[in-house]
């Protein structure tokens, strides 16, 4: 299980959907999307004051499917970013004066689903 510890201000969450929200190209595999262990939970428990960004290489053209399938199970979000490129996604921030970090990254193994525990530390 990874630790995630953050501080008590809102948190802006950048997800890639296939591979790490749910099974890898299944909406071409198996015609339908499936959340991988953990991630639907994971993601309704992200607090409203948090903006959430969704990122995939999906084509546009499948925009209409990927948002009938969030909105299906409930899942909200802020924006969804389609056809970004299969390279690396690099996240690059500034850190706060007081020394909070304020870019973090996590790599998970692909269809592994998330088994992530969360803390806030209010001294952050």
């Amino acid at each position: 299980m990874d630790k995630l510890v953050l501080s008590m201000l809102a948190h802006t969450w950048i997800l890639d959907i296939d591979g790490t929200i749910v099974k890898h190209n299944g909406y071409l595999i198996d015609g339908k999307d499936t959340f991988l262990p953990g991630t639907e939970a994971f993601l309704k428990s992200i607090p409203l004051q948090d903006m959430v960004i969704f990122v995939t290489s999906r084509k546009e053209d499948y925009r209409l499917i990927t948002e009938r399938f969030l909105s299906e199970h409930g899942i909200r979000y802020n924006y969804i970013i389609f056809g970004a490129p299969y390279g690396e996604r690099i996240l690059m921030n500034d850190d706060k004066l007081g020394g909070l970090k304020t870019g973090i990254a996590i790599n998970l193994p692909r269809n592994r689903g998330l088994d992530i525990d969360i803390e806030i530390d209010s001294t952050l």
